[in-house]
């Protein structure tokens, strides 16, 4: 894990799930995910919404041409963990489709419109994720 990683990490669980900086107003959740060549255990802060039940994080790795590892991660191994504020809960990761996809990218844009800067930085259809927890 990234020292940068780490260190959001650690402010996010000190301050029951919300940080400073950058993200300070960004609604933040720790995605938990198992490597799909190592088998480890990943967390990765990453920007959310809620869509009804579901949250939904997007792949961008700002706008970077290839997507994130975590993405690869919950493709290979969908059901994961997620941290919300103080909260912990098990939850199945799925890749939107079209035209959801694009209709849910484009709620994130409107909250956090530096997605559209990620948009227009690269040539590949950025995944959107919805986690759907488990009963």
């Amino acid at each position: 894990m990234s020292d940068w990683n780490k260190a959001i990490i650690e402010e996010f669980r000190a301050n029951k799930g919300k940080v400073g900086g950058q993200f300070e107003h960004t609604n933040l959740l720790l995605l938990h995910t198992k490597g799909a060549k190592s088998g480890l255990e990943r967390i990765n802060p990453v920007a959310y919404f809620t869509d009804n039940d579901r949250y939904v994080v997007i792949a961008s790795k700002g706008g970077a041409d290839a997507n994130p590892d975590w993405y690869r991660n919950l493709l290979a191994h969908p059901d994961v963990s997620v941290e919300v504020g103080t909260e912990k809960f098990s939850a199945t990761a799925a890749a939107a489709s079209e035209p959801e996809r694009t209709s849910l990218y484009e709620k994130m844009e409107k909250i956090n419109p530096g997605f559209s800067e990620y948009k227009r930085k690269t040539s590949r259809v950025i995944p959107v994720i919805t986690l759907t927890r488990k009963s």
